[in-house]
């Protein structure tokens, strides 16, 4: 009786543990898409609203989901606290904010490149350079949707057949 308890309890992290890795992978595409909704947003408040920054950060953030909301709102909260520049108060919620993401580095640095540039031109220019950096967002989830599309199944049957094969060894 033990060892039946003891295989289901295998099998049942095993199986999660491939499920919370698929997840993972279902997330990331998830979260490029809002991100990508956030630059949208952010484009037409700077472009056609004229909307300052930290006021177009705090519209978007209330717009979106977690955690992409976060980081918005957290660059919002920077910009109108304390006297620090634009790139700063990018780069600092980017940090903040990025363990708690899917993203990978493709990301990452795409973002902070976009965060140096933020602010310091005129519309035309900054609407080009968030043209830019959905064009290199649009290309990250094309990859990111494969890999989900690749590995999604293989993650969930491999944690099962992961627990299945440890309960053969233990018996």
């Amino acid at each position: 009786m033990i060892k039946i308890i003891g295989a289901i309890f295998i099998l049942l992290s095993t199986s999660w543990a491939g499920f919370e890795v698929s997840k993972y992978l279902t997330e990331r595409p998830r979260q490029l898409r809002l991100l990508k909704v956030a630059l949208q947003s952010l484009e037409a408040e700077i472009t056609y609203s004229h909307t300052p920054l930290h006021e177009a950060a705090r519209k978007i953030s209330k717009q979106l989901q977690k955690p992409v909301s976060w980081f918005f709102e957290g660059f919002s909260k920077k910009l109108t606290a304390q006297e620090i520049s634009v790139k700063k108060a990018w780069e600092d919620s980017l940090e903040e904010v990025w363990k708690l993401t899917a993203f990978k580095t493709g990301e990452y640095e795409i973002m902070k490149q976009f965060g140096e540039n933020l602010g310091k031109h005129d519309l035309v220019t900054q609407q080009k350079h968030i043209h830019l950096a959905l064009k290199h967002l649009e290309r990250e989830e094309t990859e990111a949707v494969e890999r989900q599309r690749k590995y999604e199944k293989m993650t969930k049957s491999l944690g099962f057949l992961s627990g299945l094969l440890l309960i053969i060894l233990l018996l």
